[in-house]
């Protein structure tokens, strides 16, 4: 709780908008046979006593949501199973998150079409066909931002596709299109916001030295501060697409057309 709770102090310092995280039903998410495999962690031996020591349960999510209220920044979930979603849903979210693993996980899809939240869709590891499937599932009333996205950890410079952004604004035009990123550092990222990326979704870590499978695909705090100015400045930078005489410009014309 301590390093979440300094985590979303680093996304409130960098002006991110929400600060994202998962929730699973250990017992409904993985076999009986997976969770009795060896494995060594900080909280014992098998893979259960590992997931268990990792997941944060409801009255921990009662602490971070009086932290979020209190840093004056919004969080929300991608869940992995439908009693996930019935029990965190009694806190109020801007967005239900449908992680890439889970797009086609009809009983889960159909839980979230009656909750009242928008839905981001990852699409890592997926079909266009499985994608299209899920969007259409799940309604385009319900959608709110489709993620380009590649689910390797961290995922290799080949493997990014960003040109898949355009390809998503083209096909599914009434919906956001972003960019949750596994690439190490923030080329991915801030390529993406040039080709119109409208939300960037990104693994946090205090220290990319710390223990956890994610961190070599995560952005440390000092990242995150300078993917803020990037991304601000490509804003700045794109414009309208209206071309027009700036009037810097003007005393420069003058003297070179006359």
């Amino acid at each position: 709780m301590a390093i979440a709770k300094k985590l979303i102090d680093v996304a409130v310092a960098a002006k991110c908008d929400y600060v994202k995280f998962q929730k699973r039903t250990i017992d409904l998410v993985y076999s009986q046979q997976e969770l009795a495999k060896p494995r060594k962690s900080p909280w014992g031996t098998t893979t259960r006593e590992q997931k268990e020591g990792l997941e944060f349960y409801y009255h921990d999510y009662e602490q971070i949501d009086r932290y979020c209220k209190q840093k004056n920044i919004q969080w929300f979930c991608s869940f992995w199973d439908y009693r996930s979603l019935d029990l965190m849903y009694q806190f109020y979210m801007p967005f239900i998150k449908v992680p890439s693993a889970k797009i086609l996980q009809w009983d889960l899809l159909d839980e979230i079409k009656e909750k009242g939240a928008p839905v981001i869709i990852s699409t890592g590891m997926s079909t266009p066909d499985e994608i299209d499937k899920a969007i259409n599932y799940l309604g385009k009333d319900r959608i709110y931002c489709i993620m380009a996205c590649t689910a390797t950890y961290p995922s290799q410079p080949e493997e990014q596709n960003l040109r898949y952004i355009l390809t998503l604004k083209e096909l599914y035009p009434w919906a956001k299109i972003g960019f949750s990123n596994h690439y190490p550092g923030l080329q991915a990222m801030v390529s993406a916001a040039t080709l119109g990326a409208e939300m960037l979704e990104f693994h946090l870590t205090l220290d990319r030295s710390m223990r956890g499978s994610d961190q070599s695909a995560s952005i440390e705090p000092q990242g995150a501060h300078e993917l803020r100015k990037r991304v601000d400045l490509i804003e700045k930078m794109m414009g309208d697409g209206v071309k027009r005489v700036y009037d810097s410009e003007k005393p420069i014309l003058e003297k070179l057309r006359n």
